[in-house]
């Protein structure tokens, strides 16, 4: 299993929207995704650097591996 990059919560987002996922508020520092059809949400802090603990949880709930996010990132 890859590890996952260190990133910003902007590039993290801009990850999940092309997997599907919309930002529809933002409350302080944190972005909430949602996804049609996903009883999850996702609350994606928007810093300048995303924890990889933080990251490998949000990825797991929004259903992708983390080569998946990987591919989404260079996409």
């Amino acid at each position: 299993m890859p590890s996952l990059p260190v990133i910003s919560g902007a590039d993290a987002v801009r990850a999940f929207s092309r997997d599907g996922w919309t930002a529809v508020r933002q409350r302080g520092s944190h972005i909430i995704m949602v996804k049609e059809g996903s009883y999850a949400s996702l609350s994606v802090p928007n810093h300048r650097e995303v924890a990889r603990g933080t990251l490998r949880s949000l990825v797991r709930d929004a259903g992708l591996t983390p080569d998946e996010f990987i591919q989404l990132l260079d996409a």
